[in-house]
């Protein structure tokens, strides 16, 4: 495949190209090595370049918009819900075994770039620890990654909470995925 050049003269690929970033290819990489971490703005994607970190919702999401707007063809943002737990995700510590839990639902968002899965979320992030824990995917627009993605999460747990007649409350398994979710930014 031929290095994809960025061309756009937008705000966004002008800050990229301001970290001597030139191709498509570059930024993915530029972006994969950032830390993980929550942005100070979920809907201000140049914020994972400025303040040099982002979630999987802000890196994939700023990739997609940086696609779109460079023209980059076969790109798309998936939202997918999987089974997180202690092996696919180890940074979350043994926080749902502490709960009684084998997984919790997550939202997790990354590329479908060409056909092939790709998370760029971390160094180390592969898709295949995930592949087979995913419960159900859904294409996104990078503006849905703030009160899209999180209503969305929200609504699905409580519908597994019915559906898996558990004892814990909302309220409770969500401060249990937000402990998680912290230990992954530790």
């Amino acid at each position: 495949m031929n290095e994809q050049k960025l061309t756009s003269k937008d705000e966004l690929t002008n800050l990229i190209k301001d970290k001597g970033i030139k191709t498509w290819e570059e930024a993915i990489e530029f972006v994969r090595c950032l830390p993980y971490g929550r942005n100070s703005n979920r809907t201000d994607f140049k914020l994972v370049i400025s303040e040099q970190k982002g979630s999987c919702s802000s890196k994939h999401a700023m990739l997609k918009k940086l696609a779109d707007v460079n023209d980059i063809p076969n790109i798309k943002l998936i939202l997918g819900m999987y089974q997180m737990n202690e092996t696919n995700t180890p940074k979350i510590g043994n926080v749902l075994t502490k709960n009684n839990l084998d997984f919790i639902p997550e939202a997790h968002c990354y590329l479908n770039i060409d056909k092939k899965r790709i998370d760029i979320t971390t160094s180390k992030s592969n898709f295949n620890k995930l592949e087979h824990y995913i419960i159900e995917e859904l294409e996104i627009q990078p503006e849905q990654v703030a009160v899209f993605k999180v209503n969305y999460h929200k609504e699905f747990i409580k519908n597994w909470i019915k559906e898996t007649k558990s004892e814990l409350e909302f309220s409770q398994l969500w401060n249990i995925r937000e402990k998680c979710i912290e230990n992954l930014t530790q």
